[in-house]
């Protein structure tokens, strides 16, 4: 690709922003019509409109047909009937979305549009008024759509929020009174001496504010509405939760058509209620549309060359630049910019924190990563739905079940060979996951091809692994046996009985210093020495692409996945590692070919 050719046609193929009161000529949804309002004769405006039964009604009276359009044209009303502060110049003036506003409107109109509950999880970068679009929007639904439609606004603190609505204050005060669709002038006025309270005069609609800190104030209400606010940054305590307030709020809100929840923040490391809502949102599994907006879609992030600088500056990216061209479809003045902000902080970590390129890297771009977010990313390509069951307890077949704790990939092949590896975890629901991950290890790269997750008692986990070993070719079966050497009797009873029933099972080598001789223990054992080698070995595979992975929870692990302060290696606080660490277990067995002997009759042995 010649960069200068292809940099001069991205700049040429910029289009400018439609006027939103001509509306956009590109747009499918809207059709072109002569207009009764002199200022703009001639209009896109949206379908929906034009088969509205009142269109016909309102071509003679002026203001009736721009109240229309304010009902059904979300951009035009901004335009028309908003007034906010510019962020970077300080003056105000009408309201005109900028691109990435288009963007996640659009995604709040299809939900309304074909009348479904509207529900957005937003993922902002900083600086381009993702938290004004949604309070504008929500402001747009009490205006022109419903009466006595009430909303919260809810972020960390109450300042917070109160400023948020401080800028309905100024909308309602410069609503022109000639586009108002109300029973009295637009304005809030106080609603039962509530200090928490707003009501929009002539349309009966509340707005309340609250905060984390005051979680009561929500429960019991009646919310049509929420926008939840830098969610990333509410505090968790012994007492109050952000899951606590959300439940408190949506459980408020009906599923109904205009009916809105709106959360947004910027990312505030992972672990979080956040990142957790975001990560099940964005793999389909959440209530809500998940949106991402990256720096390089706000217009103000940008820092021209000049013509002469543009070749040298082509031929000095780095790798990281080279793929923001390449991959995000930058231009050389937003990679310039790029370049140059990043100039402000000490690393490149601290830089994807402010201004992320992609959602993974805003969310472990703080603290010490084990994993690339663009690796992680690139594996997460080679996931897919599984089948859902168990194994029979014959261990001869594959059963389906909605409720079963089993994830199949893939059946087992003819003459395939396998490693199981088992991670053991807690009983409770709270605890850690149990897990047994089946690996196919024939094959070019190494690749998953069942799970086993959830709390179940020890012995009954060591029953299920020697099942699903047994099922997948009697699969080479390592378990980690930390748990069961400390676990008294009963730990050593499952590794014993293992040891006695099941053929090809992974014994590791131990030397005892006092004897001077080696001899074999059943399991394998995690200590720092031997978790930094399998780690180290997962590392490369992912950064490799040597493995193929097929559980998205497996590539949420790795975002959260850090070295700490001590040097060793663990799960931030509040994740898992479980999945992980059956991988790095089973890539090392993998690599290890001499631990993967061919089938061999079954010859009963000692676990020790």
């Amino acid at each position: 690709m010649d960069i200068l050719s292809e940099n001069t046609r991205r700049l040429a193929a910029r289009r400018a922003l439609p006027d939103p009161l001509r509306g956009d000529p590109d747009s499918p949804l809207r059709v072109r019509v002569t207009t009764p309002d002199p200022d703009c004769p001639e209009a896109y405006i949206p379908r929906t409109m034009a088969d509205d039964p009142e269109y016909p009604l309102v071509q003679c009276d002026i203001d009736a047909w721009r109240r229309l359009r304010c009902r059904h044209d979300f951009e035009y009303w901004c335009a028309k009937c908003c007034t906010i502060k510019h962020k970077t110049l300080g003056t105000e003036g009408p309201f005109i979305l900028n691109a990435p506003q288009r963007r996640v409107a659009a995604v709040m109109e299809a939900d309304r549009l074909a009348g479904r509950p509207i529900r957005i999880i937003l993922l902002k970068a900083r600086q381009w008024g993702g938290s004004t679009l949604i309070q504008v929007y929500m402001a747009w639904i009490q205006s022109c759509h419903r009466r006595n439609w009430h909303s919260l606004i809810c972020s960390q603190v109450k300042d917070t929020s109160s400023g948020i609505r401080g800028m309905y204050s100024r909308l309602l005060s410069d609503y022109p009174a000639a586009l108002w669709d109300g029973d009295e002038p637009p304005r809030f006025r106080p609603y039962e001496r509530s200090t928490n309270v707003r009501e929009i005069s002539g349309r009966g609609c509340r707005v309340t504010v609250s905060s984390i800190q005051n979680q009561d104030a929500v429960r019991g209400a009646d919310f049509a509405m929420a926008h939840l606010s830098e969610t990333a940054f509410w505090p968790s305590t012994r007492t109050r939760t952000p899951s606590d307030l959300i439940r408190a709020v949506c459980g408020s809100i009906a599923l109904v058509p205009y009916s809105l929840i709106a959360m947004e923040s910027t990312a505030n490391g992972v672990g979080n209620y956040l990142h957790a809502e975001w990560l099940r949102c964005r793999d389909g599994l959440g209530d809500k549309r998940a949106v991402f907006v990256p720096w390089y879609e706000i217009e103000m992030y940008t820092m021209p060359l000049a013509p002469h600088e543009l070749q040298p500056f082509a031929e000095s990216m780095d790798e990281y630049e080279r793929w923001l061209f390449d991959e995000c479809r930058c231009t050389l003045d937003q990679i310039h910019w790029y370049r140059c902000k990043r100039r402000e902080y000490q690393t490149h970590q601290q830089m994807m924190a402010e201004y992320p390129t992609t959602d993974d890297e805003a969310f472990t771009a703080t603290g010490s990563p084990v994993f690339a977010p663009r690796n992680v990313e690139r594996l997460r390509q080679g996931c897919d739905e599984p089948r859902i069951g168990e194994i029979s307890d014959d261990a001869d077949r594959f059963v389906d079940d909605s409720a079963g704790s089993l994830s199949m990939w893939e059946p087992p092949q003819p003459d395939a060979r396998y490693v199981a590896a088992v991670d053991i975890g807690g009983r409770s629901e709270g605890s850690d996951y149990s897990v047994i991950a089946v690996m196919r290890v024939d094959c070019f790269h190494p690749e998953v091809a069942a799970q086993w997750r959830g709390h179940i008692d020890h012995d009954i986990l060591g029953q299920k692994a020697e099942n699903l070993a047994r099922y997948y070719n009697e699969a080479l079966l390592a378990v980690e046996s930390n748990t069961l050497e400390t676990d008294s009797g009963a730990g050593l009873y499952i590794l014993r009985h293992l040891a006695d029933t099941y053929p090809n099972l992974y014994r590791r080598r131990v030397y005892d210093s006092v004897t001077d001789t080696e001899s074999t223990r059943v399991g394998f054992h995690t200590n720092r020495r031997t978790k930094e080698m399998v780690i180290t070995g997962l590392m490369a595979a992912v950064r490799d692409g040597t493995y193929r992975e097929r559980d998205t929870l497996a590539c949420r692990e790795m975002l959260t996945y850090e070295r700490k302060s001590n040097g060793s290696y663990g799960a931030r606080d509040g994740c898992h590692d479980d999945i992980l660490m059956t991988r790095a277990i089973a890539l090392h067995l993998a690599h290890d070919e001499a631990r993967i002997p061919p089938l061999t009759p079954y010859i009963p042995a000692s676990p020790w």
